[in-house]
């Protein structure tokens, strides 16, 4: 119920300003040289051995616009409060460059109540509307034609639980996706690429395409926590995905009377084959022209809203090589004007 209100929370009014106190120094506004004292929510926390033998704490802090490293040298000092990972903390600190990305040296640290905080700041968020993206990805529910992918579909979508959480969850740890919503927002647009390629390529089962579409990453409802902690569940790590979502699918078809055993098999081959390579994680290779179909509709969406968010990170104006990325396998830059 909490994640519903968050949900609320968030979808209301415009995302970049909504709750932004005149004060509050977001992530993205940090630059070196800054002192702050600041809110965030504690992401991660680690404590390391430094080559002296004196304990330090390793920090990942958060709020809506990002991440940001943190480091606590004196750990034993009376301005460090005891504090763990997804506590929300008053850090204040210096911000430093290393290593080419910036960093906090934090000299005080202070527990804030979570109720004094507006989650909403904390939590990075889709810039679409929520609710109205829902709306248009069940759309495509009403167009189908055949009676059991469409019962299946129902099944999902039209389960009021399964809705909220839908809305509310991550498509990712991190690389692409990684905010609320985000998992809905790469749905709907796997959805619509699969749409287009329908209108392309009328050789395709369009029912069987949609269907696979949306529900192609439904696995991560238990591969990845739910916000705040965003991580990998001990069921994602032994399993994955793509393998929790095929047997979720194949549990609801075996609850619908007499569905297509051929179509259960083509479903769920597309699902199980949407990363398009074994190295790539899937466990088959994409067999059939909705299978394909698929995999570069996912690979497409992930690769541009990865570009995408790498490039919202550079520097306002910035025409310099951003490095290499690992899911683009490349070195990547804006490009000019």
């Amino acid at each position: 119920m909490r994640d519903v209100m968050l949900q609320q929370q968030i979808s209301l009014g415009d995302n970049n300003e909504r709750g932004r106190g005149e004060s509050m120094r977001y992530i993205d506004t940090l630059r070196e040289g800054d002192r702050i004292s600041e809110v965030y929510l504690c992401r991660q926390k680690q404590t390391f051995m430094t080559k002296a033998g004196k304990p330090y704490d390793s920090l990942v802090l958060q709020d809506k616009t990002g991440t940001l490293d943190g480091k606590i040298w004196d750990v034993n000092s009376n301005g460090i409060e005891n504090f763990d990972a997804l506590d929300y903390i008053l850090v204040m600190g210096d911000v430093i460059s290393f290593q080419g990305n910036l960093q906090l040296n934090i000299k005080r640290v202070q527990k804030v109540n979570s109720q004094d905080v507006n989650s909403a700041d904390y939590l990075p968020v889709s810039q679409n509307d929520i609710p109205q993206m829902y709306k248009q990805l069940t759309d495509y529910i009403g167009e189908m034609k055949h009676p059991h992918i469409k019962q299946l579909t129902e099944s999902f979508f039209m389960d009021k639980e399964f809705a909220e959480r839908f809305q509310f969850h991550s498509a990712a740890k991190s690389v692409h996706h990684g905010f609320v919503g985000g998992l809905l927002e790469h749905t709907l647009h796997v959805t619509q690429i699969c749409d287009f390629f329908c209108k392309l390529y009328p050789m395709l089962n369009r029912d069987l395409l949609l269907c696979a579409a949306m529900l192609h990453d439904m696995g991560k409802l238990k591969e990845i926590s739910r916000f705040p902690a965003n991580d990998y569940t001990d069921e994602g790590q032994l399993l994955g995905h793509i393998v929790i979502g095929a047997m979720e699918v194949q549990k609801h078809i075996e609850a619908i009377p007499d569905f297509p055993e051929r179509t259960a098999s083509e479903l769920i081959h597309c699902i199980l084959a949407h990363h398009g390579e074994l190295e790539y994680g899937s466990p088959k290779k994409p067999a059939l022209a909705e299978a394909i179909a698929l995999s570069f509709a996912d690979n497409s969406d992930a690769k541009l809203e990865t570009i995408k968010e790498a490039l919202g990170s550079a520097p306002e104006g910035s025409m310099e090589w951003l490095g290499y990325n690992r899911l683009l396998e490349s070195n990547i830059r804006k490009t000019s004007k």
